[in-house]
């Protein structure tokens, strides 16, 4: 779509998908239906594109490595593998980061901002093995005998030396031996101890460990040397590995966020509420992660990255597999496990009968919005019955809390949506909306579209504005009465301060009154005394000096 001059800015602004209106640059938010426009077709990329996308972030080898079952038994494996992934991935830029030699680099703020990413990736860790009991783990040796390149002897007082085994492979500990980064792998190190505090086990990363917690077998199940061999860069581009790295980064908690997704759903069906709204929370937090990783783009120099963003192209046999540049606003689609998880997360709509215990009705009655409605009202703490079933349903504030966390991934996903829409506009400008010439929308309008179309979660919604209407109709509150209160109260504050600065200056005037009377007698007294007052200096003057001189005289 080309401008043409006198046409209308409206018309530049927006433009036609099937009688459904789509921002083609961001605007104000879209109040229609977009029933008509499939959004689900439109982000789909082409498998050359998905293809290209994989080979250059060389996920085939880290899906291996993610997937990889070592220890049968411990269930949380499948999650934790890819985020002790992710961790190392950000030990790896700032290693990068305090190595780069362009000298026009924000270093500070890269610095700051991937300790502040690797602060909330050890909070989500941290989470997802709270009372884990089943993690492969070494008890702490008492004997310095033990010790060796990759043991740390902490020694408590009044206590005997504790030997932890300190991890050989994993970057953190050698950061701590270089001059530059030992501010940060300190600053890091007290973090690992925080977030690790109610996990049963710590990670051996060179933290202190006071507690003398059992340490995991972190380079067996990590393997950072494996994750190292998967590092992007191309010479010449020093924004490669950036850009790389942070999508890798995406993907490896997008595999944590499926596995939790899979943890819901079962234990939905098992009837465990309350570790369903914990995963749940957990999703909700990952997608905030993921907000703050591909934020990291805003720091990369715009000259570098819009060179690597034009000379990028992933060929196979010397034939493009691509030919489109890596904008477009959509880069993030061409992620197979984004759309999954996306889509995962819209189908927990379909828990919500399972979750409230009321079969949604296939006429599109409000029978699964007035029984949500009814479960808010009396905060889960009560038994009702529920018809059609005729039989009392015994809820527990647990699923409030479910339901809740269900909402809170819904406006995570939108947030994270919105968020790549400004950050392609930061990064890349607007230029980069524009439509093709082949296609009638692009994939970018469709991405400023995810976070406009209809709630993931209809009966909850329903029941939510139905509720609040049920409050706004009950004649025992009166609306408004909170904040009128506030008002009187404000007046009544400002009459009281009012009135007592009156009558301070009141009082203040009748003290004045007196004091001028008073400094008027002492003045008056004071004008008789001053004659005396000289004539007396004047006396002892010459007194003085006639002492003198009759002093000289006799002399």
């Amino acid at each position: 779509m080309e401008y043409r001059p006198g046409m209308d800015s409206r018309d530049l602004r927006s433009r036609s998908c099937g009688g459904v209106h789509c921002a083609l640059f961001p605007g104000p938010p879209v109040s229609v239906s977009l029933a008509n426009c499939d959004i689900e077709e439109l982000v789909q990329p082409s498998p050359e594109q998905v293809e290209a996308y994989e080979l250059y972030l060389h996920l085939p080898e880290l899906t291996r490595l993610w997937r990889t079952t070592d220890y049968p038994s411990w269930r949380n494996e499948s999650l934790v593998r890819p985020a002790l992934h992710s961790l190392e991935l950000v030990f790896r830029m700032i290693s990068g980061v305090l190595c780069d030699t362009r000298p026009y680099i924000d270093r500070d703020e890269w610095v700051r901002r991937l300790e502040a990413l690797a602060n909330l990736q050890l909070e989500i860790l941290s989470c997802i093995v709270e009372g884990d009991e089943e993690a492969p783990t070494s008890q702490l040796s008492n004997s310095c005998s033990y010790v060796g390149t990759e043991s740390v002897v902490w020694h408590k007082s009044g206590s005997r030396p504790v030997v932890s085994r300190l991890s050989k492979d994993s970057l953190l500990p050698r950061l701590a031996a270089w001059r530059t980064a030992q501010t940060v792998s300190m600053r890091m190190h007290f973090a690992i101890e925080g977030h690790m505090a109610r996990s049963p086990f710590t990670l051996g990363l060179g933290e202190p460990n006071l507690s003398g917690k059992p340490v995991l077998e972190y380079d067996k199940i990590c393997q950072p040397l494996e994750i190292y061999a998967c590092r992007q860069s191309m010479p010449g581009h020093p924004e490669d590995h950036t850009l790389s790295t942070v999508h890798q980064i995406m993907e490896a908690w997008l595999e944590v966020a499926s596995g939790l997704l899979q943890n819901v759903d079962n234990k939905v069906k098992a009837g465990n509420f309350e570790v369903a709204a914990k995963s749940c929370w957990i999703v909700e937090r990952v997608w905030k992660l993921l907000i703050n990783t591909m934020d990291l783009l805003q720091i990369m120099d715009p000259d570098d990255f819009m060179r690597l963003k034009e000379e990028l192209a992933i060929s196979q046999d010397g034939t493009a597999v691509s030919t489109e540049h890596i904008g477009g606003g959509a880069y993030c689609l061409r992620s197979t496990r984004l759309r999954q998880v996306t889509k995962g997360c819209k189908e927990l709509r379909h828990l919500v009968p399972k979750v409230v215990g009321v079969e949604a009705d296939p006429k599109g009655g409000p029978r699964l919005q007035e029984a949500v409605m009814d479960l808010l009202h009396s905060h889960g703490m009560r038994t009702h019955v529920t018809p059609p079933f005729n039989r009392p349903l015994a809820y527990h504030s647990s699923t409030i809390h479910l339901l809740q966390a269900f909402q809170a991934v819904e406006a995570a996903v939108r947030q994270f949506y919105f968020s790549y829409q400004q950050l392609v506009i930061a990064v890349m400008g607007s230029g980069e909306y524009k439509a093709t010439a082949q296609t009638e929308i692009s994939a970018a309008d469709a991405l400023s579209q995810i976070y406009f179309e209809p709630p993931y979660f209809p009966s909850l919604d329903g029941a939510k504005t139905f509720l609040g209407s049920y409050w706004h109709n009950n004649p025992e509150l009166e609306e408004g009465a909170i904040m009128r209160q506030l008002m009187v109260e404000k007046t009544m504050r400002a009459n009281s301060s009012k009135a007592s600065s009156v009558a301070n200056s009141d009082s203040g005037g009748s003290d004045k009154g007196d004091g001028d009377e008073e400094r008027t007698q002492k003045s008056s007294g004071g004008s008789r005394e001053k004659p005396r007052k000289y004539a007396n200096g004047a006396l002892t003057y010459n007194t003085s000096h006639h002492q003198l001189y009759q002093g000289a005289m006799g002399a």
